[in-house]
């Protein structure tokens, strides 16, 4: 009867625990057709608009234009947690740098994650190590990082997808730590630890210098 109970005891403790984990998390599936028309995307340096892309619908597309410019998804934070979504470049040599900027406290400080498609299938070893960046703005930027951390915050993409279709990431921040998954692979193509102390903020879709970029299917979990 002891064990009986004991038993009772232990299932009703899991059970409890899954409930407050499951509590705990914040899954959203933000409609990005709905925060455009109402206006809640703000843009910076950027146009942008709601178009399709093959079968996708509801895509969201950043224009061309010299620097960065950044697509804020207004009433968005986000602290901790997994950030999932497709996105689309080009192969075109210094022409398509697209990713997310995350813990942004405005248009020039934030953490991002991007990627340089094409430089995905390149033959050269060193072209191929920059294919998936980790920056944070305004101190650590790309040149200082590859300069002073060579490889470290920068790193091939492991499945590699094809430069100008359309593909799946998933980053995992947590306790400082960022972890960056192309297509569905289970290892990470890049783990950093965070340079910034900006623990909380806005998420905006972002591309780079003289870059375009489409973005659909955002999912974020929060911790």
């Amino acid at each position: 009867m002891k064990d009986s109970n004991f038993v009772k005891q232990l299932s009703l403790l899991i059970f409890l625990h899954a409930g407050f984990a499951l509590h705990a998390q914040t899954i959203l599936k933000p409609d990005l057709a709905k925060l455009f028309k109402s206006g809640s995307i703000k843009t910076f340096n950027r146009t942008t608009s709601l178009t399709e892309s093959g079968k996708r619908k509801n895509v969201i597309h950043l224009d061309e234009k010299p620097d960065a410019g950044i697509a804020w998804l207004d009433g968005i934070a986000f602290s901790e947690g997994t950030i999932e979504f497709d996105l689309k470049g080009r192969n075109v040599m210094q022409k398509s740098f697209v990713g997310i900027a995350f813990h942004g406290n405005d248009d020039k400080r934030y953490d991002a994650i991007y990627f340089r498609p094409f430089n995905f299938k390149s033959t050269e070893t060193e072209r191929k190590n920059h294919s998936v960046q980790y920056i944070s703005l305004p101190e650590n930027d790309w040149p200082k990082l590859r300069k002073e951390h060579p490889n470290q915050y920068e790193k091939p993409v492991n499945p590699v997808p094809e430069p100008d279709e359309w593909f799946h990431v998933k980053i995992v921040i947590e306790k400082k730590e960022v972890k960056v998954f192309v297509e569905q692979s289970e290892e990470p193509s890049l783990v950093v630890r965070q340079l910034s102390n900006q623990g909380n903020g806005k998420i905006g879709f972002w591309v780079g210098d003289q870059a375009s970029g489409d973005f659909a299917d955002l999912k974020i979990n929060k911790k």
